[in-house]
Protein backbone atom coordinates (compact mmCIF):
# COMPACT_ATOMS: atom_id res chain seq x y z
CA UNK A 1 0.00 0.00 0.00
CA UNK A 2 1.39 3.41 -1.16
CA UNK A 3 1.87 6.41 1.44
CA UNK A 4 0.48 10.21 0.26
CA UNK A 5 1.12 12.90 2.23
CA UNK A 6 -0.77 15.65 2.03
CA UNK A 7 0.15 19.21 2.66
CA UNK A 8 -2.71 22.25 2.96
CA UNK A 9 -1.12 24.19 4.79
CA UNK A 10 2.74 24.61 3.07
CA UNK A 11 4.11 27.60 3.62
CA UNK A 12 6.11 29.45 1.00
CA UNK A 13 8.21 32.82 0.30
CA UNK A 14 6.51 35.45 -1.35
CA UNK A 15 8.64 39.04 -1.88
CA UNK A 16 11.45 37.66 0.26
CA UNK A 17 9.01 36.62 3.68
CA UNK A 18 7.55 33.28 4.60
CA UNK A 19 3.52 34.00 3.94
CA UNK A 20 0.84 31.05 4.53
CA UNK A 21 -0.57 30.06 1.39
CA UNK A 22 -4.31 30.84 1.72
CA UNK A 23 -6.48 27.58 1.86
CA UNK A 24 -8.93 26.95 -0.91
CA UNK A 25 -13.14 25.90 -0.32
CA UNK A 26 -12.06 22.82 -2.04
CA UNK A 27 -9.72 22.13 1.32
CA UNK A 28 -11.46 23.44 3.79
CA UNK A 29 -14.42 21.21 2.67
CA UNK A 30 -12.11 18.21 2.89
CA UNK A 31 -11.13 19.21 5.99
CA UNK A 32 -14.19 19.42 7.25
CA UNK A 33 -14.82 16.09 6.02
CA UNK A 34 -11.86 14.34 7.37
CA UNK A 35 -12.83 15.79 10.72
CA UNK A 36 -16.28 14.44 10.64
CA UNK A 37 -15.74 11.26 9.39
CA UNK A 38 -12.71 10.02 9.75
CA UNK A 39 -12.59 8.36 12.92
CA UNK A 40 -15.45 5.86 12.19
CA UNK A 41 -14.32 5.12 8.51
CA UNK A 42 -10.99 4.27 10.65
CA UNK A 43 -12.82 1.87 12.98
CA UNK A 44 -15.51 0.37 10.27
CA UNK A 45 -12.10 -0.94 8.24
CA UNK A 46 -10.49 -2.02 11.20
CA UNK A 47 -13.39 -3.79 11.81
CA UNK A 48 -13.13 -5.30 8.77
CA UNK A 49 -9.74 -6.00 8.61
CA UNK A 50 -9.05 -6.97 11.95
CA UNK A 51 -5.86 -4.98 12.13
CA UNK A 52 -6.03 -1.38 13.18
CA UNK A 53 -3.33 -0.56 11.25
CA UNK A 54 -4.62 -1.97 8.07
CA UNK A 55 -7.55 -0.10 8.56
CA UNK A 56 -6.36 3.56 9.77
CA UNK A 57 -4.32 3.11 5.78
CA UNK A 58 -7.68 2.14 4.50
CA UNK A 59 -9.08 5.08 5.57
CA UNK A 60 -6.26 7.54 4.89
CA UNK A 61 -6.25 6.15 1.22
CA UNK A 62 -9.85 6.34 0.92
CA UNK A 63 -9.20 10.23 1.84
CA UNK A 64 -6.41 10.39 -0.42
CA UNK A 65 -8.44 9.69 -3.13
CA UNK A 66 -11.88 11.34 -2.13
CA UNK A 67 -8.89 14.76 -3.00
CA UNK A 68 -8.54 13.51 -6.41
CA UNK A 69 -12.13 13.44 -6.69
CA UNK A 70 -13.69 16.17 -4.21
CA UNK A 71 -15.17 18.02 -7.06
CA UNK A 72 -17.65 15.07 -8.78
CA UNK A 73 -18.73 13.30 -5.52
CA UNK A 74 -21.98 14.38 -4.09
CA UNK A 75 -21.89 12.40 -0.95
CA UNK A 76 -18.59 12.29 0.26
CA UNK A 77 -19.77 9.99 3.52
CA UNK A 78 -20.90 7.01 1.27
CA UNK A 79 -18.21 7.75 -1.38
CA UNK A 80 -15.69 6.95 1.37
CA UNK A 81 -17.28 4.35 2.91
CA UNK A 82 -17.51 2.79 -0.35
CA UNK A 83 -13.78 3.41 -1.71
CA UNK A 84 -12.73 1.78 1.77
CA UNK A 85 -14.88 -1.24 1.30
CA UNK A 86 -13.30 -1.65 -2.29
CA UNK A 87 -9.87 -1.23 -0.77
CA UNK A 88 -10.79 -3.67 2.07
CA UNK A 89 -12.43 -6.45 -0.16
CA UNK A 90 -9.10 -6.03 -2.62
CA UNK A 91 -7.06 -6.76 0.70
CA UNK A 92 -9.55 -10.26 1.42
CA UNK A 93 -8.86 -10.97 -1.89
CA UNK A 94 -4.88 -10.94 -1.62
CA UNK A 95 -4.81 -12.61 1.31
CA UNK A 96 -7.47 -15.47 -0.27
CA UNK A 97 -5.16 -15.79 -2.95
CA UNK A 98 -1.96 -15.72 -0.80
CA UNK A 99 -3.37 -18.41 1.67
CA UNK A 100 -3.90 -20.61 -1.57
CA UNK A 101 -0.69 -20.05 -3.12
CA UNK A 102 0.62 -20.61 0.31
CA UNK A 103 -1.61 -23.59 0.97
CA UNK A 104 0.15 -25.45 -2.57
CA UNK A 105 3.92 -25.06 -1.02
CA UNK A 106 2.80 -26.34 2.44
CA UNK A 107 2.60 -29.96 3.23
CA UNK A 108 -0.34 -32.07 1.88
CA UNK A 109 0.65 -34.88 4.42
CA UNK A 110 -0.65 -34.00 7.83
CA UNK A 111 -4.92 -33.19 7.93
CA UNK A 112 -6.06 -31.71 11.46
CA UNK A 113 -10.12 -31.23 11.46
CA UNK A 114 -10.79 -27.90 12.11
CA UNK A 115 -13.37 -26.99 14.16
CA UNK A 116 -15.78 -24.12 12.74
CA UNK A 117 -16.64 -22.98 16.25
CA UNK A 118 -13.41 -21.83 17.71
CA UNK A 119 -12.26 -20.80 13.77
CA UNK A 120 -14.80 -18.96 12.23
CA UNK A 121 -15.59 -15.52 12.20
CA UNK A 122 -17.96 -13.25 10.63
CA UNK A 123 -15.53 -11.67 8.72
CA UNK A 124 -14.85 -15.32 7.36
CA UNK A 125 -18.18 -15.85 6.20
CA UNK A 126 -18.55 -12.39 4.82
CA UNK A 127 -15.62 -12.79 2.85
CA UNK A 128 -17.35 -16.00 1.11
CA UNK A 129 -19.93 -14.28 -0.06
CA UNK A 130 -20.48 -13.19 -4.01
CA UNK A 131 -18.79 -8.99 -4.12
CA UNK A 132 -22.83 -8.17 -5.13
CA UNK A 133 -23.79 -9.83 -1.64
CA UNK A 134 -20.53 -8.41 0.03
CA UNK A 135 -20.65 -5.22 -0.72
CA UNK A 136 -24.01 -4.88 0.53
CA UNK A 137 -23.91 -6.55 3.81
CA UNK A 138 -20.52 -4.18 4.17
CA UNK A 139 -22.48 -1.36 3.85
CA UNK A 140 -25.33 -1.93 5.38
CA UNK A 141 -24.36 -3.74 8.43
CA UNK A 142 -20.97 -3.07 9.37
CA UNK A 143 -21.29 0.80 8.25
CA UNK A 144 -24.57 1.14 9.63
CA UNK A 145 -26.05 2.93 6.70
CA UNK A 146 -29.87 2.83 5.40
CA UNK A 147 -30.44 0.98 2.02
CA UNK A 148 -31.07 4.00 0.43
CA UNK A 149 -27.89 5.23 0.27
CA UNK A 150 -26.50 2.04 -0.01
CA UNK A 151 -28.88 1.52 -3.20
CA UNK A 152 -27.62 4.78 -4.38
CA UNK A 153 -23.72 4.60 -4.06
CA UNK A 154 -24.08 0.81 -5.86
CA UNK A 155 -26.16 1.86 -8.38
CA UNK A 156 -29.01 -0.43 -7.52
CA UNK A 157 -32.87 -0.13 -6.46
CA UNK A 158 -33.93 -0.16 -3.01
CA UNK A 159 -35.48 -3.37 -3.40
CA UNK A 160 -32.39 -5.12 -5.09
CA UNK A 161 -30.04 -4.22 -2.13
CA UNK A 162 -32.90 -5.39 0.04
CA UNK A 163 -33.03 -8.37 -1.70
CA UNK A 164 -29.44 -8.95 -1.84
CA UNK A 165 -29.26 -7.97 2.15
CA UNK A 166 -32.09 -11.38 2.34
CA UNK A 167 -29.70 -13.15 0.13
CA UNK A 168 -26.62 -12.72 2.01
CA UNK A 169 -28.47 -13.15 5.86
CA UNK A 170 -29.80 -16.97 3.79
CA UNK A 171 -26.15 -17.84 2.33
CA UNK A 172 -24.74 -16.72 6.23
CA UNK A 173 -27.22 -18.20 8.53
CA UNK A 174 -25.97 -22.43 8.19
CA UNK A 175 -22.45 -21.33 7.98
CA UNK A 176 -22.36 -19.26 11.19
CA UNK A 177 -25.31 -21.45 13.10
CA UNK A 178 -22.64 -23.65 15.23
CA UNK A 179 -20.32 -20.45 15.60
CA UNK A 180 -22.73 -18.74 18.89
Amino acid sequence: MTTATIALDVPRVWGGRIVARPQTATEDAVREIYRAHYGMLAGWATKLAGDPDLGHDFATEAFVKLLRHVDSVNEPRAWLYTATGNLVRDHWRKRGREAIAYGKVGDETTTVATDHSTTLTVRDAVQSLPDRLRMAVMMHYFADRPVATDAEQLGKSQGAVKRDLYDARARLAPILEGVR
